[in-house]
């Protein structure tokens, strides 16, 4: 079973390009927590806050792996949430380094595309977006997991997904 999860900012155009790869291989897709749990308590989280949102949708990706679904998509992981944690405290909950649970591969969204501020979003700026994205690909490194750049706009986007899926060598068409 392939785990393919998306990795980056805000506002790199995650949950549109999820739903598009969950079409294009007709598999299911853990969509983002951390945005529903805004949407129901506000973006003035704590930390434990952060830690819930992570242990929530590490649980709904575990309930995805044991459809048997292959490959698994996520809408980011506890990783991207541990970035979250390093952006708005500069430092992390012990919880974040202890979580293994890591996909096959993961896709790190540019920020290549406008951001939007839809009211969960936080860090708009150009050098917040930069210092957001490079957090997220140090932390992909720091755990020596495969990853690559994703960019471009609306259909490139997608197809560079495709491609760098295809790449990794997991037989997805």
């Amino acid at each position: 079973m392939t785990v393919i999860c998306l990795h980056g900012p805000e506002s790199t155009g995650k949950s549109t390009l999820i739903e598009q790869l969950a079409t294009h291989y007709a598999t299911v897709f853990v969509p983002e927590y951390g945005r529903t749990f805004a949407e129901q308590h506000g973006t003035d989280f704590t930390m434990a806050d952060l830690v819930e949102i992570a242990q929530t949708h590490d649980a709904m990706t575990q309930a995805a792996l044991s459809t048997g679904a292959d490959p698994v998509l996520l809408d980011t992981d506890p990783l991207m949430t541990a970035v979250w944690a390093d952006m708005l405290f500069g430092t992390r909950d012990p919880w974040f380094d202890a979580w293994h649970n890591t996909a096959d591969l993961y896709l790190l969204l540019d920020i290549d595309l406008p951001w939007i501020d839809d009211g969960t979003r936080l860090f708009g700026s150009t050098a917040e977006r930069q210092r957001f994205f490079d957090l997220s690909r140090a932390e992909l490194e720091r755990r020596h997991l495969p990853y690559t750049i994703v960019a471009g706009r609306g259909p490139a986007r997608l197809a560079a997904a495709c491609t760098a899926i295809r790449a990794a060598g997991f037989g997805l068409g």
